[in-house]
């Protein structure tokens, strides 16, 4: 009777407290995400530092800005002859989510090579917008990318190519 009675208070306690257990809460909130346009580049038009003339004792820079303007530099080893073939800078067309920001990569350095072992470096890589763009309300924007073409004293003629190309990477900011 003894245990019977034990069980009995020890039930009425146990009962009796989970009346007390109400102070517990529960709120709740919605989960929303939006889904944007994702970044994309073309390329529109490729680069091309046009036609170089080059002294034997002498080698120079070739400058080719972002406007697709181009000037010598260096010890003066090059010349821009009149009859410039084509010169142009890279174009790229950048699409995404209207009025969204990005930032742009340029590549620190690539490799013309006329195919016969001949080579010219291409460096100091420059872009309009610069390092930063912003997409117009219909979410697109054109980027130029210009760079300084290096030449040797002597350099071989020829057509110089980059068979891997220029790589400009963009990205969200």
């Amino acid at each position: 009777m003894k245990n019977i009675t034990k069980v009995i208070i020890a039930a009425a306690a146990v009962l009796g407290s989970a009346n007390i257990s109400f102070a517990q809460a529960t709120a709740t909130a919605s989960a929303s995400a939006t889904i944007i346009t994702p970044i994309a580049i073309s390329k529109t038009v490729d680069m091309d530092f046009g036609n170089i003339a080059v002294a034997a004792s002498t080698g120079g820079t070739v400058v080719l800005d972002n406007t697709g303007s181009r000037t010598t530099g260096g010890a003066g080893g090059v010349t821009l002859p009149s009859s410039t073939g084509t010169v142009a800078a890279a174009e790229f067309s950048v699409s995404g989510q209207a009025s969204f920001t990005y930032a742009i990569t340029l590549p620190s350095s690539a490799t013309l090579s006329d195919g016969s072992g001949n080579t010219m470096s291409v460096g100091s890589f420059t872009s309009s917008p610069s390092s930063t763009g912003t997409l117009s309300s219909g979410g697109t924007q054109t980027l130029t990318v210009g760079a300084t073409l290096t030449v040797a004293a002597s350099q071989a003629s020829g057509t110089y190519t980059n068979s891997t190309g220029v790589p400009v990477t963009v990205n969200y900011n």
